[in-house]
């Protein structure tokens, strides 16, 4: 591993500011004078906060550090460090978690993001309400020129994140960003890439721990200079979405500790469980779904079965997707036993069909005419009851922990 090695260049190497705002660049001497001073004037002129500008230079070959130099000796609040390896995501974690700033924020050096987003971006991390947050050029309110060929990739790559790790956020790589510098202390000693893989893999586990991720949609220009090799970075990018996802399944990241360390640890109910508490509000979510699915079919197939034959075949089929649901989300648990969960889920679906079965018939046979909003209404009281039910067994019987479960499986119910 290649030792860093950095230098400071300004009058005060770590100042106590509101904001501080860091550049990465690398071979940058073309560009950094002209944005560095446009920045600059932007802070002293239209923002509100005390800000630093810290220009981070990963182990440029050309004049761009010497630039750097002259700048902090130019103009007040920037300052610049010199680090001896590439890679935006090095930079940054070295200068965030050296920050004694209340916000840590990084831009590009290009500023093809409006600075006008600045303020928006910063306001809700001061005033407490987020702890991360993300310039979106794919919000419905961004103004983006780019070509065609990047608008793909970009909508293709969060589409990815979203099908493979659950993101919840709409654009991982706008070069945009800002956190709240103790939610960044407490997330980045857990951050693996060093790279451009850094923004979402702090985003991924920002999210996780449950942090507020707010978005804000920015005007955004396309720098035709750019130099990002979308080939290699790809592939890189591919590579960490694996392992961050084996992480996340293996159990390996402290979720539940940086949930409890960020105020975002599950709900306390008194007399209740902590694990009682979460696995019944995920339960009632899933619940509460199967049963509008339950009466949609429920309608559906009552003209041409009957009463009893619908509410069959719509507990049935809820049941199946139901007993899967439950399974993965509200129970946490993957792999072996699929078919053994759903075998004994069909158990407890043949209870609540007595229980709603039972239900109907003493209603036709204490009141033969009672018409359809009666019968949805017993209906629906009938499956409260048989939800509740369904829980008591799915978690005492169906998905006890058993003394032969493998570690994974807990990981996984961790990882939820």
């Amino acid at each position: 591993m290649t030792a860093l090695a950095e230098t400071y260049a300004s009058t005060s190497d770590h100042p106590v500011v509101d904001v501080e705002i860091v550049v990465p660049v690398y071979n940058e001497e073309a560009d950094l004078e002209r944005s560095v001073r446009r920045l600059h004037a932007f802070l002293r002129s239209d923002f509100p906060f005390d800000a630093l500008i810290t220009i981070a230079d990963n182990a440029s070959t050309d004049a761009t550090w010497s630039h750097a130099q002259r700048l902090t000796r130019e103009l007040d609040g920037v300052r610049a460090v010199h680090l001896d390896a590439k890679g935006r995501g090095r930079a940054l974690q070295h200068v965030w978690a050296a920050s004694q700033a209340k916000v840590v924020a990084y831009m590009d050096v290009d500023l093809s993001t409006d600075l006008a987003a600045l303020l928006p971006l910063v306001a809700p991390l001061m005033s407490g309400h987020s702890d991360v947050a993300i310039g979106s050029r794919l919000s419905r309110a961004a103004r983006v020129t780019r070509g065609p060929k990047r608008e793909i990739i970009s909508r293709s790559y969060n589409l990815l994140l979203r099908t493979t790790l659950r993101a919840g956020f709409s654009d991982a790589q706008c070069g945009f960003k800002a956190m709240r510098t103790e939610a960044a202390r407490a997330l980045l000693p857990h951050v693996e890439d060093k790279a451009w893989f850094f923004d979402t893999e702090l985003l991924v586990l920002a999210e996780r721990s449950g942090m507020r991720i707010a978005e804000v949609p920015v005007d955004w220009v396309d720098d035709p200079d750019s130099r990002v090799d979308i080939g290699s970075t790809a592939l890189a990018d591919l590579r960490g979405i694996a392992r961050v996802g084996r992480a996340l399944a293996r159990g390996d990241l402290p979720l539940r500790e940086l949930r409890a360390a960020a105020g975002r640890d599950e709900p306390i109910v008194p007399g209740v469980p902590r694990r009682l508490t979460s696995q019944a509000i995920r339960f009632a979510g899933i619940g509460a779904l199967s049963t509008l699915a339950y009466l949609l079919l429920f309608l559906a197939f009552r003209p041409s079965t009957g009463a009893q034959s619908a509410n069959l075949l719509a507990l049935l089929i809820t049941a199946v997707a139901n007993t899967a649901a439950n399974r993965r989300f509200t129970f946490g648990v993957r792999g072996a036993g699929a078919g053994r969960h759903q075998m004994q889920g069909l158990v407890v679906f043949g209870l609540g069909l007595v229980l709603t079965s039972g239900a109907l018939w003493v209603l036709h046979t204490t009141a033969p005419n009672a018409g359809r909003l009666l019968e949805l209404s017993v209906l629906i009281a009938a499956n409260l009851l048989a939800t509740i039910l369904r829980f008591v067994l799915m978690r005492e019987w169906v998905f006890r922990r058993r003394a032969n479960d493998t570690p994974a499986t807990a990981a996984e119910e961790a990882a939820q």
